[in-house]
């Protein structure tokens, strides 16, 4: 049973048009909300007591009734090869979850979790090994963002939600996530330059290709047929092949965002030439772009990465089928670069 956490009433999960709701419950005229939102999440502050703009009675008010809380630093891992940054956070509750901080020519990316755990249970993924606790509010979501940019002093131009957790397993909260990191009176982030990854859950595919955001979606693919995915995802078994990228094409059709296949090469279970060639059978008629990835490897599982001249193979093999596709630079490679591995070793350490 996954507890349910008693929230703190939470000003950075708020809308501006729920922040005027508690400035006239307060007693305080409605435009102060943008005020208090701009502090929120364009300044990124962590105390009321930097709002400037704002009376000190209403500050102690706000600090009284709705106290800001920013997840506690516990470990930061810097890649001495490429500069890649893992930060693992001990939320307000004590729970553990962890993000990356990727420096590219084309800009810095967060790549932020979406719950403590998760409950899918892919086989070759560290993220899962535990289970799910629980799931993140969408401003445990942003604080992550938030607190990599307070600690690099640099900005953040792209996002990815592909950390520990299902994103669309948290569904609710991350649309507020989205939409609130995309506010223009925030931080502003164009949801092009958002990646929401998932593993397949396929109605919340549809819900969300009827939000017409202009995210990206990435679908862990990992497996060309239906018995290879059973192996390495348990999500296999709830839906077929045939299911997701059906919901797939729907979020095409729906958004016009170019889909994002994820593609773990695991050395010996999906990396062959036969296998290449049933992938590309399954995808060509799909608006995509493959991702193909050499997998972590995790010491509590057996899985191996597949070697390079397979991983150039299965690349010219999808490549003959006019697949767009590229190998995933390996970033940080010399830290815990496997998702959930970070948290995973913390947890498991003796107190």
């Amino acid at each position: 049973m996954i507890d349910k956490l008693e929230m703190i009433p939470d000003l950075r999960s708020m809308y501006i048009e729920e922040l005027q709701q508690v400035m006239v419950e307060m007693g305080e005229k409605p435009f102060k909300a943008r005020q208090l939102f701009d502090w929120l999440h364009n300044k990124r502050i962590e105390s009321y007591d930097e709002m400037t703009n704002l009376s000190k009675g209403l500050r102690e008010k706000l600090a009284r009734d709705y106290p800001l809380m920013s997840p506690e630093v516990v470990e930061i891992q810097e890649s001495k090869l490429d500069g890649t940054k893992k930060f693992l956070f001990r939320l307000t509750d004590g729970n553990v979850i962890e993000s990356v901080w990727m420096k590219y020519r084309h800009g810095n990316s967060v790549c932020i979790s979406s719950q403590a755990g998760c409950r899918m249970g892919c086989r070759f993924c560290a993220s899962t090994i535990g289970g799910l606790i629980r799931s993140l509010s969408a401003s445990e979501m942003l604080e992550q963002i938030y607190e990599i940019c307070r600690i690099t002093q640099e900005r953040v131009s792209n996002v990815v939600v592909m950390g520990t957790g299902e994103p669309l397993d948290n569904y609710d909260n991350l649309l507020r996530f989205i939409r609130l990191i995309s506010d223009e009176n925030g931080m502003n982030l164009s949801q092009r330059n958002i990646t929401v990854s998932t593993c397949g859950i396929v109605p919340k595919m549809y819900e969300l290709a009827e939000e017409k955001l202009q995210i990206t979606l990435a679908l862990s693919l990992h497996a060309p047929n239906d018995e290879k995915r059973k192996e390495l995802m348990p999500i296999a078994f709830k839906y077929s092949l045939k299911e997701v990228l059906d919901a797939c094409r729907k979020y095409f059709e729906k958004t016009g965002r170019r889909i994002t296949f994820e593609y773990a090469l695991v050395g010996g279970k999906n990396d062959s030439e036969e296998d290449a060639k049933q992938l590309a059978t399954q995808i060509q008629n799909i608006n995509c772009h493959v991702n193909l990835i050499p997998v972590n490897p995790v010491k509590e599982r057996d899985y191996v990465k597949s070697e390079k001249k397979v991983m150039e193979n299965f690349k010219n093999k999808l490549e003959k089928y006019r697949i767009n596709v590229t190998i995933r630079r390996e970033i940080g490679s010399d830290i815990d670069g496997a998702c959930g591995q970070l948290r995973i070793k913390y947890i498991d350490k003796p107190e």
